[in-house]
């Protein structure tokens, strides 16, 4: 088959969107199918083209997520031609490629990482302007006759079915990993406690109530460390986070990371007495995926799909507070873990939903 993916941000770009895109492509590819992918190029020094692991990699030039819903419109509909399917996800890269699609006459799906709704209204870093407009742009793409809205949890599933999705189009399909690549990496706890946050700079990430909420427990534990594993970019929210880190005084005991190659991201999560993950909502997480996988205990706000992903041991988040983050990383410090059954979420079942779901739109 050939199946193009239309899609805001693409491999190296860090996010749960790109880590299951950059898994699910390259082992389409690795199957023989004909894979294609029309990105934003987001860093100037990335190629306009590229071959990745058998996928043909079109970066469209511009850096704004936003603008790319215009920009990338003319090449999409040129590429969509020569391909059976199109793909895509939420926000941004949705409706160019379902027009795109719709020009070429060419099925589209789409999937839905998550479904904010009114959540878009109590989340920090965001005007009233940005959270009417990110609100409705939402409501618009949940409107769009998508022949299938794919669901990345049961979670996100049950809210695209509340959005007003019909059942027959409103399906789930878990994200994927390779479990072969943590077999290197067991959980090696260090000598003093380290609590550690990875991921991307989101709005809904929970990053405001974490570092003030370390600031406690490092002040009253001189020797414990906070590990926070971050890109630079969004660059005002990466600001923002080195301000914190002086105005609370924690910097001396916060070991400050990022763009860091696979095997050292999973050193340093293997190395770490936990992972913190006070999200205010997530659609599957990656993080809690993998921290799992490694048997990294979690501290979790036990919001969204956590509640289906996170397993091992862990700690919840009572509300989602300052105070509340506090005590959870108390407790874990403590190690008063609690304990759920190890769920793993495999790769290939990943892979091969999406295939049975592109030969049925293809028939």
């Amino acid at each position: 088959m050939k199946i193009l993916f239309v899609l805001e941000h693409f491999h190296p770009y860090i996010g749960g969107a790109e880590k299951l895109f950059y898994e699910l492509t390259t082992a389409l590819a690795k199957a023989g199918h004909d894979v294609a992918v029309v990105t934003t190029r987001f860093r100037p020094d990335l190629p306009e083209q590229e071959d990745i692991q058998g996928v043909s990699v079109v970066r469209v030039n511009c850096r704004n997520r936003y603008w790319f819903s215009l920009a990338s419109l003319p090449v999409i509909r040129r590429m969509s031609q020569k391909y059976d399917i199109v793909h895509t996800t939420s926000y941004n890269a949705a409706l160019p490629a379902w027009l795109g699609a719709a020009l070429s006459k060419k099925p589209v799906l789409i999937t839905f990482h998550e479904v904010w709704g009114k959540l878009w209204w109590q989340l920090p870093f965001a005007n009233l302007l940005q959270r009417t407009l990110f609100y409705t742009w939402e409501q618009l793409l949940l409107k769009l006759p998508f022949r299938y809205f794919i669901g990345v949890s049961d979670y996100t599933r049950q809210a695209l079915r509340a959005s007003g999705i019909a059942d027959r189009k409103a399906l789930q399909i878990y994200n994927g990993l390779d479990y072969t690549a943590f077999e290197d990496y067991p959980h090696q706890p260090p000598k003093d406690f380290t609590f550690t946050y990875f991921g991307r700079l989101g709005m809904s990430k929970g990053l405001e109530l974490l570092l003030p909420a370390a600031q406690p427990l490092l002040r009253q534990h001189p020797e414990a460390r906070f590990k926070l594993i971050v890109p630079t970019y969004p660059k005002p929210m990466y600001d923002w986070v080195q301000t914190q880190l002086d105005q609370l005084g924690i910097r001396q005991q916060t070991q400050l990371l990022h763009d860091l190659p696979r095997a050292a991201l999973y050193r340093e999560i293997a190395h770490s007495s936990c992972v913190v993950i006070p999200s205010y909502s997530e659609g599957f997480c990656f993080v809690a995926a993998e921290a799992s996988a490694m048997g990294v205990p979690i501290l979790s706000s036990d919001r969204g799909a956590l509640r289906e992903v996170v397993s091992g041991h862990w700690v919840p988040m009572q509300e989602m507070s300052v105070a509340a983050l506090a005590r959870a990383l108390q407790r874990a410090y403590a190690g008063d873990w609690e304990k759920r059954p190890f769920r793993p979420f495999h790769l290939q079942d990943a892979v091969q939903s999406y295939i049975n779901l592109y030969r049925d739109l293809k028939s």
